[in-house]
């Protein structure tokens, strides 16, 4: 509840600055694929696909504020709101699916792992995921600050923003776990700005869920 309440209340002014692979993400899936946004905030990953010609778009967020302000913003966007844990749409009806910066403010393994399968169930066979987010840092700022939450939080990498929300930077070895239920076309790490200004590591993936 707390994270929701983070997000409605920042989701007029907050700017998402990790850049999504659009070329890459062009090689592994068509422009009449469907396409899902899990976690969307705004829409901006999703307005970016629009206007290099990609339309059977929906996204989803549990942020009522970043919906609403999607929606004044990009009004030809499929922008609905999240109102639970399960995805509202059918088993295997996605040919790709997004999750942009989303794991980074769910920071329990077992609801990473609730979301996945949630995923994978609406997800086609041979369907495309991609997944872009944080992932740990060796600087004395960041170090301090997982140390410090690790006791609160029992996870060494989340930690809590001033304004209140928690959120994950993740081990490497936790991600590649999670997502091993896809055959990995594409993981490349990256260094992100944060939506605070601040550098962290991260990384892009893209699997193709078996067939």
């Amino acid at each position: 509840m707390e994270q929701k309440i983070y997000w409605d209340k920042v989701s007029a002014k907050k700017e998402f600055t990790t850049p999504f692979q659009t070329e890459e993400f062009e090689r592994y899936v068509s422009k009449e694929a469907s396409i899902l946004d899990v976690g969307c905030g705004y829409g901006r990953t999703l307005d970016e696909l629009y206007h290099v010609g990609y339309h059977r778009l929906i996204g989803i967020d549990f942020s009522k504020g970043m919906i609403e302000r999607g929606r004044k913003q990009f009004p030809y966007l499929n922008l609905r709101i999240k109102e639970n844990s399960a995805i509202e749409l059918p088993d295997q009806s996605m040919d790709a699916i997004i999750l942009f910066a989303v794991l980074t403010c769910i920071y329990l393994n077992v609801e990473q792992e609730e979301l996945i399968r949630e995923i994978n169930r609406v997800l086609k066979p041979g369907g495309i995921l991609y997944v872009n987010d944080f992932l740990l840092n060796s600087d004395e700022r960041n170090k301090s600050r997982y140390e410090k939450f690790a006791g609160k939080y029992g996870i060494y990498g989340v930690f809590e923003l001033p304004e209140g929300a928690a959120c994950r930077h993740h081990d490497e070895q936790w991600i590649k776990r999670l997502l091993s239920g896809f055959h990995t076309q594409v993981y490349e790490h990256l260094i992100f700005t944060t939506m605070n200004g601040n550098k962290s590591n991260g990384f892009y993936f893209i699997g193709k869920k078996p067939c």
